[in-house]
């Protein structure tokens, strides 16, 4: 079985020479992953269930577990000195850290962590990049506001029945389970593929009437076939990003959060969500976008930016976009 820390050093001169840095982080973040795992068994028993009674910048319940999840992360990444700052969704602003570091750090520490007293799988998000500032100098939302296609590692962890590390570098998608007796991220998924065909579908319709046009007439079509096809894609929804996208993405399916009438903009977070998935989705061989374009072609103007998803098999992601720019004939569906 080849080891995490084992397949980084063999593959290390593929994204950033031979210094070493990138390994670090990676093990920083799975360190962390164990670490987090850990305290996530022991919620109910060690009264970290419920909410903190304070609201991050993004208006939402602060959980006691994602202020846990947020602060140990920030604690393993301000002692490793080739990260310049990080940035977290329970952050209000960038957090400059060592300013010798080459990289900055973006994460979501708990994705889905109002499903944690239910037991749901929940998950940590990351994206790497390289900073644009001087080395020696703190770091700046320049080097945050990059783009998605200017990362160079991009990843999620799973803690789920078993506790998943998944990764691209931009050499495909690479997953790793943790052996909880040797302590140990082992390679159980290489190069993964998105199956291209529609297995399972993944959306909240509640708000259906609130969707554009388009969007209406995509799941409508999507729900009429279903009623003609003999083996039809089953709806598997939990609400949890990393868990959702996860069984997508072993066994082919789609995933949409999209904006409302209201809200174009969308919830989920750009920086944090949207462009570590959408990368993680076309190194796998599928498509992401925002329904207008790539996500990843989406340029940033601010680090709490949000903005709608959809991530998939390429040939079904094409069907929704077309159905949202008005591409396919009312008669079709």
């Amino acid at each position: 079985m080849v080891t995490l820390e084992q397949f980084i050093a063999d593959r290390q001169q593929e994204f950033e020479g031979a210094t070493g840095a990138f390994s670090k982080i990676l093990r920083d973040l799975s360190l962390g992953a164990k670490l987090v795992s850990f305290y996530l068994r022991r919620a109910s028993l060690a009264g970290f269930l419920g909410e903190l009674g304070l609201t991050n910048i993004q208006g939402e319940s602060v959980q006691k577990l994602d202020a846990m999840a947020n602060r140990l992360l920030i604690n393993l990444f301000s002692k490793n000195p080739h990260v310049a700052g990080l940035a977290s969704e329970e952050e209000d602003e960038i957090l400059p850290l060592n300013p010798d570091g080459k990289y900055v750090v973006l994460l979501d520490p708990l994705d889905g962590s109002s499903n944690i007293d239910v037991g749901v799988p929940v998950g940590t998000i990351f994206s790497v990049y390289r900073r644009l500032t001087p080395s020696g100098t703190p770091c700046t939302e320049a080097d945050f506001l990059q783009g998605g296609r200017k990362q160079v590692a991009a990843g999620y962890i799973l803690y789920g029945t078993s506790t998943l590390l998944f990764y691209t570098t931009g050499q495909g998608v690479h997953g790793f389970t943790l052996e909880p007796a040797a302590g140990e991220f082992l390679l159980t998924y290489p190069q993964v593929q998105m199956p291209p065909q529609l297995t399972y579908y993944s959306f909240n319709d509640n708000q259906l009437h609130e969707w554009a046009p388009g969007l209406q007439r995509y799941v409508a079509d999507l729900h009429a076939h279903n009623r003609k096809a003999p083996q039809s894609p089953s709806l598997r929804y939990v609400g949890s990003l990393v868990a959702d996208f996860h069984r997508n993405l072993l066994k082919g399916g789609l995933f949409m959060y999209p904006g409302t009438l209201k809200k174009p903009e969308g919830k989920l977070r750009l920086l944090y969500e949207g462009y570590p998935m959408a990368w993680l989705t076309e190194q796998a061989g599928g498509k992401a976008t925002n329904g207008t374009c790539s996500l990843l072609d989406v340029t940033p103007t601010a680090i709490h930016q949000r903005t709608p998803l959809f991530l998939g098999p390429a040939s079904e992601i094409d069907r929704v976009t077309a159905f949202l720019n008005e591409d396919v004939p009312v008669e079709a569906t």
